[in-house]
């Protein structure tokens, strides 16, 4: 790289701390000593990129084999991809510096969908040709991995192989693959034949789709012995999984500024409408110990006063009451705040609220998800208005002032009452707090309201459901701002034309590609900031490709449709999720994973019922 090129551009640019790497944590390696270089690759600002616990995860698991060098690189923002393409300067990795072109594999996170665009710039920019069938002996492997890999086709023309489930162990395991097909001397497409032999990978070149009139697909034919499907890889042991306790310290201020734990992976209970909860089964948990003793180590080797745990349910942790004692036993003296995201309103107590309170008092956050009982019977939430108010009532006793709700618009069944009601559950927690005698003298109360656009996902019980559709969204939308009027409540949106717009690239098959190619040469990046999306450049991408945007993003799917990510096995069960979505049409509940085995089919990975020696 030209450093005095390269001095004068961050110069012009905003935040260049984005840019120059030199984190504390950061590795370093002889690049003539080592026998695969790879670079993580986060398809977003270098602020997201950082919050993001894969990255900290994956970069020291690689670095931890002295035969790799894992770097890391992310989508430069607007005003510094200008400057790159003006000048001629090739997307680099923060550590070294070196074009990602010169680079062995190239590991891309999928986290969500609209940040496809941004994996084409980044190879764009870094002169590595889009199509994976266009790329020669001398290109990097493109990899991708995580949880939108769970339909990956809709990238499956831009990537040579993708990463299926959990990573800590399946990326070294294909890193030593490439090292050993390096040194057979073995061509691209024979190293992707070997790839394709690991547990948890699918390499998309060896199969082929057929369609049927329709439009559907109709089959998918593997090649060359490539597996049908192939099956994630499952860590069931995560206790025992490498983890970070000297992480990267971000150079500047980052979305999630904060060091995580990650308590558990996996969920119990099978809200319908949750993609995560589905695709990270079997639920699995690292014990309070370990937990403790690696929350200790982050904080005191990076200096941060706050620590998050991370989860899709942390009050689900069967050993959650000794893990927080555990905690705050030096967590208080050292003022060291503790950030509990992800727990249930039905879970909330007041010893809790007191315990999470003695550092430093912040707003509560629930996800009621549905107004009315009947919806949140529809989405198998387990949660009632009871168990909402009275979360709410013992967390204003305690003290608190202000509660953010978390609501979805556009669910199966959803009628206009069921919108309305969601502002009737907002005004009955305002009115709740008013009522009470020992509430906070002289302070008011603040009811936020967040309410997402539902967007069906791939294995979840709602993969057959449609996009509920812009205009009718709008309509909802409208409807539900004019049924609140107090002033004590403040709603905001999710925008109905992204919502679209992820649902195709959700549920979409290989040939949505040819949209994702059309609207990156249009000008689409950074789709799922306000700055960078264009719903009209998605639907003239869409025109141009010859396919029908609501095909994909709002048709209603039959049982017996073959769907696109059939390809891959996350471990579901398709007669599962019909029996789910028929109990969902009824109102019908499911118990918890630990009340009831539903038989979802995941306990093929533990090779018994998950929970049968608790």
């Amino acid at each position: 790289m030209d450093n005095l090129l390269f001095n004068k551009i961050l110069n012009r640019v905003q935040k260049p701390a984005r840019y120059v790497g030199g984190e504390i944590g950061s590795i370093y390696k002889d690049k003539d000593q080592i026998k695969l270089r790879f670079c993580f690759c986060f398809p977003d600002s270098y602020e997201v990129g950082m919050s993001c616990q894969a990255i900290q995860i994956l970069y020291h698991t690689l670095n931890s084999d002295d035969r790799i060098w894992c770097e890391r690189a992310f989508m430069p923002w607007f005003d510094m991809l200008k400057e790159m393409r003006d000048c001629g300067l090739e997307l680099y990795a923060l550590e070294s510096k070196d074009s990602l072109k010169d680079f062995d594999v190239l590991g891309f996170t999928m986290q969500y969908e609209l940040s496809y665009t941004n994996i084409l710039a980044m190879l764009d920019l870094s002169n590595v040709p889009l199509l994976a069938s266009q790329r020669g002996e001398k290109d990097p492997i493109v990899a991708c991995g995580g949880p939108c890999c769970c339909n990956p086709e809709p990238m499956a023309d831009f990537v040579d192989l993708f990463f299926l489930g959990d990573g800590e162990r399946l990326n070294n395991d294909v890193c030593d693959v490439i090292i050993r097909c390096k040194e057979k001397g073995l061509n691209r497409h024979e190293t992707l034949l070997e790839c394709s032999k690991v547990n948890g990978v699918y390499v998309p070149s060896l199969y082929e789709v057929t369609y049927l009139e329709n439009g559907q697909v109709e089959k998918y034919h593997p090649l060359e012995g490539a597996p049908m499907p192939v099956r994630r890889r499952v860590e069931l042991d995560v206790d025992s999984l490498p983890y970070p306790v000297n992480p990267l310290v971000p150079s500047m201020q980052v979305i999630h500024d904060r060091p995580s734990v990650e308590v558990l992976r996996g969920c119990i209970r099978g809200c319908r409408f949750c993609q995560a909860g589905f695709i990270y089964r079997p639920f699995r948990w690292k014990k309070a110990n370990t937990l403790c003793n690696q929350a200790y180590s982050l904080i005191h080797n990076t200096g941060y006063d706050e620590l998050s745990l991370l989860s899709l349910s942390t009050s689900d942790h069967p050993e959650l009451e000794p893990l927080i004692d555990g905690l705050l036993s030096w967590t208080i003296d050292e003022k060291v705040n503790l950030s509990l995201p992800s727990m249930r309103v039905d879970a909330f107590s007041p010893e809790l609220a007191e315990k999470i309170r003695k550092v430093r008092e912040s707003g509560l956050t629930f996800a009621a998800e549905a107004g009315t009982q009947r919806l949140r019977n529809v989405i198998n939430k387990g949660i009632t208005e009871e168990n909402i108010l009275s979360g709410c009532k013992e967390a204003f006793e305690s003290g608190y002032t202000s509660v953010k709700l978390y609501f979805m618009m556009g669910l199966p069944t959803e009628t206009d009452e069921d919108v309305c009601a969601i502002g009737d559950l907002c005004q009955s927690i305002v009115d709740l707090y008013y009522s009470l005698p020992n509430r906070p003298k002289g302070r008011s109360v603040s009811v936020s309201a967040s309410v997402s656009c539902f967007i069906p996902k791939p294995d979840t019980p709602f993969e057959f459901c449609g996009y509920a559709g812009i205009d009718e969204l709008h309509r909802k939308q409208k409807l539900l701002r004019e049924h609140v009027c107090s002033r004590k409540i403040s709603l905001s949106w999710h925008d109905a034309e992204t919502g679209e717009i992820e649902a195709l690239l959700a549920k979409g098959d290989r040939r949505v590609g040819r949209i994702l190619l059309n609207a990156y040469h249009d000008g689409a990046i950074f789709d799922s900031w306000g700055e960078g999306f264009s719903f009209e450049r998605w639907e003239k991408a869409v025109r141009d490709a010859g396919l029908d945007l609501r095909f994909y993003a709002e048709r209603e799917r039959s049982f017996e449709e073959t769907e696109p990510w059939e390809v891959v096995d996350y471990g579901i069960r398709k007669s599962f999720l019909k029996r789910e979505y028929m109990k969902a049409m009824n109102a019908e509940v499911t118990l918890n994973c630990r009340q009831q085995c539903s038989g979802c089919g995941i306990n093929q990975f533990c090779g018994r019922e998950c929970f049968a020696n608790d």
